[in-house]
């Protein structure tokens, strides 16, 4: 039993019988980018065109109870991707375009759903721009305005209580159609694991600036950047924020530093 489908116009004329095409989409296979036990991300190619698909085949209850005993929310399946996609359009924050989206199955541990989007032509990550830095340094404007725009991005995210949750540089692509001088349009992906509340609670918050503190930390951004950073996200005047928010300040550096010792260990 199929609990829900949701195809764009585009993809209908590709599996035109709602009865099979959960299956047919389920068996979709094409450039594997990421393979877990229970989930899977592929680029394919649709009647010449390329989409991104990240089908879910059921967590287990193990994975269920070990998350509500750690007490965190189970991720069950695409669902969680799919509201936080809505989410970030609502809040005018590039996201990838979803084509489809589909679920099947009541119990938890054993759900399927998917969720497909359409692929993002000429981009690169933070991450592969942050290496060319190393070998090419970037020009000093186009520098700040990838900073700046970051931490817009992290401060509208965590104003409107979404929290990312694997907040790493590689996860922001930039739009590469036109020069960063002309503007920057940066996209948010692998949206699978973020939380939605009305309010994040600030351990949740330390985490996700961790992960860009952590994420950045070797493509040559300086004591200056960070400060850059901080002032951008809070949206004040950088002497008040650090009078006022040392300790928060501090904790970030801590866990991101501590990111980095266990990644290069």
């Amino acid at each position: 039993m199929i609990s829900l489908l949701i195809l764009h116009d585009e993809l209908k004329a590709y599996f035109p019988d709602t009865l099979v095409a959960f299956d047919q989409i389920m068996a979709l296979e094409g450039d594997v980018y990421r393979a877990l036990e229970r989930r899977k991300t592929q680029r394919v190619i649709i009647g010449g065109n390329a989409y991104f698909i990240k089908q879910h085949h059921g967590v287990g209850w193990k994975e269920i109870l070990k998350n509500i005993f750690s007490l965190r929310a189970p991720i069950i399946g695409a669902k969680t991707e799919w509201r936080a996609i809505q989410c970030l359009k609502a809040l005018n924050i590039a996201v990838p375009e979803v084509v489809g989206y589909g679920c099947r199955g009541v119990n938890p541990a054993s759900q399927q759903s998917f969720i497909m989007t359409r692929a993002l032509p000429n981009n690169s990550s933070l991450e592969e721009i942050g290496k060319e830095w190393r070998r090419n340094p970037p020009v000093f404007p186009d520098k700040i305005k990838l900073i700046k725009e970051v931490a817009r991005i992290a401060r509208v995210l965590h104003l409107n209580g979404v929290n990312h949750r694997d907040f790493y540089i590689c996860h922001f692509l930039l739009d590469l159609s036109v020069p960063i001088s002309s503007g920057v349009k940066l996209y948010l992906i692998d949206l699978h694991r973020a939380g939605l509340r009305k309010r994040i609670p600030q351990r949740w918050i330390i985490k996700d600036l961790a992960g860009l503190y952590f994420s950045s930390k070797d493509v040559g951004l300086t004591a200056r950047d960070w400060l850059r950073f901080i002032k951008e996200y809070r949206n004040n005047f950088l002497g008040d924020v650090i009078k006022r928010e040392n300790s928060f300040w501090r904790k970030v550096r801590e866990r991101g530093d501590k990111l980095y010792r266990k990644h290069k260990s």
